[in-house]
């Protein structure tokens, strides 16, 4: 594996992948069905030629360049054409809509934006009258192009043909770029990273080159990343796992990042790219588990009845195996047949086969999933991070792997609990600032330097692991004083393939009630199986059948809090399905597809008033944001559903 040495800078990487590495492949692409390959070599002529086009269209040192789009080679260059010249890339999530571009934009002082296609450029152009520092916008697809203000607008091909072009025929010009990338330094920012807004307005997380780099050292050996890794970049480009995992480690390992030809073919596209590494948030672990399970639905009786059989004996010994740890003979067999059969093809079919580590965040996985996974022999493994960290907080080590877990501080990071319960860290990946808020920087900040991560948490006495709770300011306490920790019943609850999203609410008050989104996949295959006649999301989220469905999901939820002393009061006594899927689109959820429980608890504002009044049914019309900007309203009836508290819950409430 490559270190990072005295490269302290990522044109001193790409450089330095150049000579090393020069005919390995850097990055490749799927386009029109077939995929083009780049060497590091051909990367570091493109990049610097692309750097002196940026140059010449006017970007300077410490100017910003906001990056949209998709996971596209030609966007990973804009940040290293920019890099190069000590400029600061920002990138922005490819589904943002028009007003939280706007914002992103006129925050960050972009001066120029690159832009995947036409939809992009067409959301910039759109709110450009709020931007009055934007100069001009390169863009990687032309097509539908062709007739825009060339003025404004210019092919990122020119640009780096331009460049290039200059290169050749000014040695000023040539000087100038070496100069820049010999100038650069670990101190200067990296990149602006905004957060997802979770708990208010997005801020700007500025990143030091040279913390990102040795975060990005550090977690390279410890997964042991080589320039013959291969990831699937198919991450959100403004989200900071892409950043770091992709990006970062990509110029530190020297690794090939392969873009999917477009969010449809990621799947087909993992079988064909093969990934070593990989990560998938546990929504996206799930939705493969339950295509996978929907299958099997379908398959012959004797193929269905192997697989649960093997799937028995994985769960016996699997994780053993897959950590070394002693297995009886018959065991031993006993997998070694399942894999032939069952566990190599099943990875195979989820693309999974050549991956040697894989990791997972975001949210909480259900522990079924990721033994699941475990068992078949796939090295998957939780981290915990965020933004200001660049990524990892804590990382759980090969062979010390638990599901309720997120394993102890990532290397060189000092994770600790603050007596609020507060998890704090310091981190040589931790950011520099928010930008142009200072204010809200010493708010995140204690006096001796750790960072305030806002989440509660505590260290497992057994593992010596970090647990996380909830949100520090979100786990409250009902009238009788139980403790209401929301994200954790939500990720119980979402454990189950029927339930896509949940959100509880229960603080200062008497019980707690979920309001729940339906899986459409589970359930309209689950529909099929039963001869359940639906037309529309909302007709299937109403049914009574789907209600009875997922009360045995919340029943066995409430079931679990029992053995939970703390929480057992905080079981769920009633609970609605909505009428529609929450969406980003909408407010309801992140770019990075976190609930916004403080949005939700006010746009169903009726429906939360129902949970509380007795109600069993409740009209809501709500306003919901198409694809091309439209408006609209979604009107319903909804129902409300009780549900009966067991053991230790029940007896306190018979007591009250």
């Amino acid at each position: 594996m490559a270190g990072g040495g005295s490269f302290d800078t990522f044109p001193k990487l790409l450089l330095r992948n150049a000579a090393q590495f020069g005919a390995h492949p850097a990055f490749r692409h799927k386009d029109l069905g077939i995929w083009q390959s780049w060497t590091w070599a051909q990367v570091a002529e493109i990049v610097r030629a692309y750097a002196a086009g940026l140059h010449r269209l006017g970007l300077q040192p410490g100017d910003t360049i906001a990056v949209v789009g998709s996971n596209r080679p030609k966007l990973y260059w804009t940040m290293m054409a920019a890099q190069m010249l000590r400029a600061i890339p920002v990138p922005v999530y490819a589904e943002a809509m028009a007003d939280e571009l706007a914002f992103v934009l006129a925050h960050a002082e972009a001066k120029l934006v690159a832009a995947q296609d036409q939809e992009q450029v067409d959301k910039v152009l759109s709110v450009s009258d709020r931007l009055p520092q934007l100069d001009k916008i390169v863009y990687d697809e032309p097509r539908g192009l062709d007739g825009y203000d060339r003025s404004r607008t210019i092919a990122i091909n020119n640009v780096i043909e331009e460049g290039r072009a200059g290169l050749a025929a000014d040695i000023a010009l040539r000087k100038r770029i070496d100069d820049f990338v010999q100038a650069g330094n670990g101190s200067d920012v990296a990149v602006i990273l905004y957060t997802s807004g979770t708990t208010g307005a997005s801020k700007g997380v500025t990143l030091s080159t040279q913390g990102c780099i040795d975060a990005a050292i550090d977690t390279t050996r410890f997964d042991g990343l080589t320039h013959e890794d291969v990831v699937l970049a198919y991450l959100p480009l403004a989200w900071v796992g892409d950043h770091y995992l992709n990006y970062v480690q990509g110029l530190v390992a020297g690794f090939c990042t392969a873009c999917p030809e477009s969010s449809d073919t990621i799947e087909q596209d993992r079988h064909e790219i093969g990934p070593t590494f990989y990560f998938a948030p546990p929504r996206g672990l799930e939705a493969m588990l339950t295509r996978l399970m929907i299958r099997m639905e379908d398959a012959s009786l004797v193929k269905r009845r192997m697989f649960n059989y093997f799937l028995e004996v994985a769960r016996l010994h699997g994780e053993q195996v897959l950590t070394g740890r002693p297995v009886p003979l018959s065991g031993r067999l006993l997998y070694a047949l399942g894999r032939l059969l069952v566990y190599e093809p099943l990875k195979n079919a989820l693309g999974l086969s050549r991956v040697r580590v894989a990791y997972t965040a975001g949210e909480a996985i259900g522990p079924d999933q990721f033994a699941f996974y475990r068992s078949i022999g796939l090295n998957l493994k939780q981290l915990y991070g965020q933004t200001e960290a660049f990524l990892y907080v804590t990382c759980q080590p090969d062979g010390a792997i638990y599901s309720d877990t997120v394993g102890p501080a990532a290397p060189n990071v000092d994770v600790r609990i603050a007596e609020s319960g507060e998890v704090q860290f310091r981190s040589p990946g931790m950011f520099v600032g928010y930008f142009k808020d200072p204010a809200k920087t010493a708010e995140a900040m204690t006096p001796d330097g750790y960072v305030k991560t806002g989440d509660a948490g505590f260290f497992d006495e057994k593992s010596g692991h970090l647990k996380i709770i909830d949100r520090a300011k979100d786990v409250g306490r009902l009238t009788d004083g139980t403790m209401f920790a929301p994200k954790y019943l939500e990720n119980k609850l979402k454990f189950f393939p029927n339930i896509k999203e949940a959100i509880t609410f229960g603080d200062s008050r008497e019980f707690v009630c979920a309001m729940l989104n339906i899986d459409p996949v589970a359930v309209a295959n689950w529909a099929e199986r039963n001869n359940v006649a639906y037309g529309s999301y909302q007709e299937l989220a109403g049914h009574p059948l789907v209600y009875d469905m997922v009360a045995k999901d919340v029943a066995a939820v409430n079931r679990s809090l029992v053995e939970e002393k703390a929480l057992a009061g905080a079981q769920i006594r009633r609970f609605l399905i909505l009428h529609k899927e929450l969406d980003a689109d909408d407010g309801e959820l992140t770019r990075t597809q976190k609930v916004r429980r403080r949005f939700i608890a006010e746009r169903y504002a009726p429906l939360l008033t129902a949970l509380y009044d007795g109600s069993y049914e409740a009209d809501i019309s709500t306003e919901v944001a198409f694809e091309d900007g439209r408006k609209g309203t979604i009107a319903a009836r909804v129902k409300i559903r009780d549900m009966q508290a067991t053991g230790a819950a029940e007896s306190l409430g018979k007591a009250a």
